[in-house]
């Protein structure tokens, strides 16, 4: 029997949902209005009225080319959560349906890599780039992506993997499914909506990382992140075009996450409610 709830509270919670939600966007709603302002605006203190001047977006394509960073972002993010999917598919299979003594000690140890501090193994991480010559290569930014992405993926997968009766694909087996038969026919069809959610924070989390795209490339595969940080310079920060750029950046992630929120949300409650 569901519980009741009462009209006031249900008004309560709306507002402190409503409130929430408007925190934790409005760094990017400001940051947005701040691109519709002139520079000598912007540097003048907070005000949430812009003059709808776009001089900024105008200076920012003068200087730089938005569209090659734009489809390195595309290339890298989607890139390495293809590559990241083809190996923490079959791996979370293994782990949730083949388990052994060690399979919870091997899933702590690669979430606690997540732990560690990127800037720890940066001389290493830069050495081995620079010897096998993978520097500003979209190759070398994939699979780096992909590697710091792969714990997160395989936990959730292993966690969607986990609701999903084994029952079933026993039955596949005793059909004659071979193990590929089994991953590629049976499950993944079931856990489409896991493996969508997944797919869809793998690419956000692509797409947002700075700290590896813009110390391991400089021109050829360097993304929108890299495209940012190139408004900031000794001379100080030019306010209104480091918004613009910026504006012009989450754009494109913005809309993705729109269209998609409810394919994100399904997924990331998959198997909560049985």
């Amino acid at each position: 029997m569901a519980r009741a709830v009462s009209s006031r509270r249900v008004a309560v919670f709306t507002i402190a949902a409503w409130i929430i939600a408007l925190v934790i966007f409005f760094p990017i709603l400001y940051t947005i209005i701040t691109s519709f302002k002139s520079e000598a605006e912007a540097i003048q203190g907070f005000n949430l009225i812009p003059s709808g001047t776009v001089e900024s977006y105008v200076e920012v394509q003068t200087q730089k080319d938005y569209f090659k960073p734009f489809m390195n972002s595309v290339i890298l993010s989607v890139g390495s959560t293809i590559l990241a999917l083809l190996v923490a598919v079959p791996a979370a299979w293994s782990m949730a349906f083949s388990p052994t003594t060690r399979t919870k000690d091997i899933l702590m140890w690669m979430l606690s890599t997540k732990m560690m501090p990127a800037v720890a193994v940066l001389v290493p991480i830069y050495l081995i780039f620079r010897d096998t010559g993978l520097l500003d290569t979209r190759i070398g930014l994939t699979a780096m992506l992909s590697l710091i992405n792969l714990p997160i993926v395989i936990w959730m997968l292993y966690t969607y993997f986990r609701e999903i009766p084994g029952e079933i694909l026993e039955a596949a087996r005793m059909d004659g499914a071979s193990l590929w038969d089994e991953i590629i026919y049976v499950l993944t069809p079931m856990a489409v909506p896991g493996i969508a959610s997944t797919m869809l924070l793998n690419i956000i989390l692509a797409w947002n990382e700075a700290f590896w795209t813009i110390r391991l490339t400089t021109t050829n595969a360097a993304p929108l992140t890299a495209f940012i940080a190139s408004f900031s310079s000794p001379q100080g920060l030019f306010w209104a075009k480091l918004s613009a750029a910026s504006t012009l950046a989450i754009a494109p992630i913005l809309i993705m996450g729109w269209f998609s929120q409810k394919q994100l949300v399904r997924g990331l409650t998959f198997g909560a409610v049985k």
